[in-house]
This record gives C-alpha cells, structure tokens and sequence, in this order.
C-alpha cells in the first residue's frame, strides 16, 4: 500500500477525488487514501473461483438474480472514515433500493444489503485481520470471508508453522463467531449452506 496523503479526508472527498478508469484500487482508511496492492496471478485466480461457485449455490438455493456480486463497489464505514472496496461482496436486491448512493455511485451504507463480503489476503493482511474485520462488525455485516490461501497472516491466527486458512466470521447477537479451515476440511457457511468445497480446493482452484 501506498500514500502520499498529507492530510485527512471525508468519505465524501474520497468519492470525489477517485480516479475514473484506474488501473489501481483505492480505499479510505480512517481518512488516509491508500493504494491497494495489485492482485497477483494467484489471487486473481482464488477470487474468480470463489465468484463462480457462489454464484453457483446462489442458484442451488433459489437466490440466483435476488443475491448478486457486483462487479465493483464502495461499502462506507459506520464512522464515515473509511471506505472499502472488497474482493467479493454478495448484495441482496431486497435491500439494494434504499441505497440512496448505489445507483450513481456504487457506495453501499446498509449492513441490510449485504448477505457476504469476502477478503482474499495479500500483503495488506492487517487490514484484512483487524481493521476491515472489526469496521464490518460495527456495521453488522452478516458474514465475513477471510481467504489466507498463501499463509500470510499472523502467526496467531493461522498457526506457526503458518498453514494457509479461510475463516469464515459471522454476525452472532452483535459481534462476530470465528471457524477457521484448513486442507480437506469443508467449509461451512451459515448463509451458504450449500457451499460444497473444502479450504484446499478453494487455495488451489481448478487442480484435479
């Protein structure tokens, strides 16, 4: 991540100055504009695995053009400070019409609109571990991914030796419960009870 920022910035100010057609991802981080580390080979490949086999059991379920992954968006903190732009977010159109900024801005401001939000770990990992996960617990995101196929977190979440891990959190009474998946086991999702794979098809996608 990168900033040449020298001073703090609103949400808003964040929306303004965005860069049209960027080759790079920005978010807001408690009002300091970051550059986020371009996606590797590997990354990318993890991120579009996991977008087509949700896709897939959004279907199985009955939710195939009621749960949908944006291409891109925004989700606004709850402390107006920050902004973020995840690997993987599932919306509901249920909620989607009192977005008051989706349809010009692609911002998203209510917890009620998202069914997931995924983070496929790169360098950046503390902000994946601690920041995002807490800012989405305030707001009350139902589910959160938290994919470390290349073992790059702490040693205190994903062992020592370091062993690649998804964790899925969910929202329990406020505050988010925590399983964490390693090799063959499957992984199990409160809002995708039909997701089907194991953590090591999900680090090592498509292998046979």
């Amino acid at each position: 991540m990168t900033t040449t920022q020298t001073k703090l910035i609103s949400f808003d100010e964040f929306i303004e100055w965005y860069p049209e057609n960027s080759e790079y991802r920005y978010e807001l981080h408690d009002g300091v504009i970051l550059q986020m580390p371009k996606a590797t080979g590997k990354h990318s490949k993890v991120t579009g695995f996991l977008i087509e086999e949700i896709n897939i059991t959004n279907r199985e379920i009955g939710k195939r053009g009621v749960w949908f992954i944006p291409k891109e968006c925004i989700v606004k903190s709850s402390s107006e400070k920050s902004g973020y732009e995840p690997d993987i977010i599932v919306l509901t159109e249920e909620n989607i019409g009192n977005e008051r900024r989706w349809e010009k801005e692609s911002i998203i401001e209510e917890a009620n609109s998202v069914k997931l939000i995924v983070e496929v770990v790169s360098t950046n990992w503390r902000d994946d571990y601690f920041k995002k996960r807490a800012d989405y617990e305030e707001m009350g995101i139902p589910e959160y991914w938290i994919v470390d196929y290349a073992a790059l977190g702490g040693r205190n979440f994903i062992g020592n030796p370091k062993q690649p891990t998804f964790f899925v959190y969910w929202l329990v009474e406020g505050e988010y419960k925590v399983t964490q998946f390693r090799g063959d086991e499957l992984i199990q999702s409160p809002t995708f009870p039909n997701f089907n794979l194991t953590a090591q098809q999900v680090f090592n996608p498509y292998s046979t």
